[in-house]
């Protein structure tokens, strides 16, 4: 049988009675759009990352954009993102006016480097044309980024620090959520996550009164929040009256009600993450460039497992002749795409991520993945190293 990059299967094996109940409730009860699921899902949400609020939205990317436009960044703004992650962390700037400023990462966690970061916001402010905003900091493969750090940069010059947790979310730092040091953390629900739905789907959480309130408004339209409906005298339905240029980003109720399911699980999902991951390590350290490290005291949730190798396509080769799955985030850095060339105020040296986009290959994982198939994937691997 073929290995899957990312087995969903076994998932669904343990939980999908309790899953199919919880949609088919929802399909009887006839609120596919923000039912009762949305909201007890937000709450269960919110308990779990130790949050005041939480928004539930379409996508992963929304979420980010939700909370850029709540914090009113805007034209004239810098916004400072890493250039090895997801197109999705930049390209939510240009659309509030903003323009993204590319960061080069650590070499050892692919996460945003604070003392590039620093550098970057200075270049900005020394060219004068861009007024520094905001940070993103991505949890890049499920580590969280040195939040601590970041939050001591963020604090000196007077920035939001934001978390993109798509990959991250449930990771900690001593025991911390990432937001003790951000004013929200977005994440994603795409299928494929540690915690994903069965569609799309994404969250924002929060312990901002105002930016929840501005975040809800957004998410539906630009409608009248309770502040603005008493200034304004208002008293019909929020939605018709639009005090903000909004957008359409709802999630559906069946997805809420997958989530529910998958999140009662989670928390013993990334604990079995945990084992697989040490496991591939003791197996394929020292023979390959270099197997991921995290940092002491700090709890990826291992959305994928990567590796370095200097032959990097040639061995993708090779394991798609071994039957292996395998994949490569990401072989072109942000600053490098044609889309964003534009984009060059505070550009300094990306030396780092222009050379992990040339070795970095992931190799299959779920938290369910058997011994069996992980020796598999590892003598495929290993098979590469040997031949000649």
């Amino acid at each position: 049988m073929a290995i899957p990059f990312i087995d969903l299967g076994i998932q669904r094996e343990r939980i999908g009675a309790k899953i199919e109940d919880a949609v088919l409730k929802v399909i009887k009860h006839g609120a596919y759009i923000m039912g009762p699921e949305v909201k007890a899902f937000e709450a269960d949400m919110s308990a779990f990352a130790g949050a005041k609020h939480t928004l539930s939205c379409a996508n992963g990317t929304d979420a980010i954009e939700l909370i850029l436009l709540s914090l009113g960044v805007a034209k004239g703004d810098a916004v400072f993102v890493p250039a090895f992650t997801f197109v999705a962390t930049a390209e939510v700037v240009p659309m509030t006016g903003a323009e993204p400023v590319f960061c080069d990462i650590q070499a050892d966690t692919y996460n945003i480097d604070p003392a590039k970061l620093e550098a970057a916001i200075q270049a900005v402010q020394a060219e004068g044309r861009l007024k520094p905003a905001a940070i993103i900091a991505v949890d890049l493969f499920g580590q969280p980024a040195d939040y601590p750090a970041l939050s001591d940069i963020a604090k000196k010059y007077g920035l939001h620090l934001i978390c993109d947790s798509a990959q991250g979310f449930g990771g900690t730092i001593d025991g911390r959520q990432p937001l003790e040091w951000c004013v929200a953390t977005a994440t994603s629900f795409y299928p494929a996550k540690p915690l994903g739905c069965y569609g799309d789907g994404g969250a924002v959480v929060t312990n901002d009164d105002a930016l929840m309130e501005k975040m809800i408004s957004f998410r539906v339209h630009g409608g009248a929040t309770p502040t603005d409906a008493a200034t304004m005298n208002y008293t019909h339905e929020a939605k018709y009256l639009n005090v903000r240029i909004g957008m359409n980003s709802r999630l559906d109720s069946i997805q809420a009600a997958v989530l529910i399911e998958k999140l009662a699980i989670f928390g013993e999902e990334i604990e079995l993450r945990q084992t697989v991951a040490r496991r591939y390590n003791e197996l394929l350290g020292g023979k390959v460039i270099s197997v991921p490290h995290v940092r002491d005291g700090y709890v990826s949730t291992w959305a994928q497992y990567t590796i370095e190798h200097e032959s990097r396509d040639a061995l993708q080769a090779h394991l798609r002749a071994k039957g292996v799955p395998s994949a490569v985030y990401y072989p072109i850095p942000l600053h490098q795409q044609p889309g964003y060339a534009m984009f060059t105020s505070g550009t300094g040296d990306l030396a780092v991520s222009e050379a992990k986009s040339k070795t970095v290959i992931s190799l299959p994982f779920s938290p369910y993945l058997d011994t069996a198939t992980q020796d598999e994937i590892v003598a495929a691997v290993l098979s590469f190293e040997n031949q000649g």
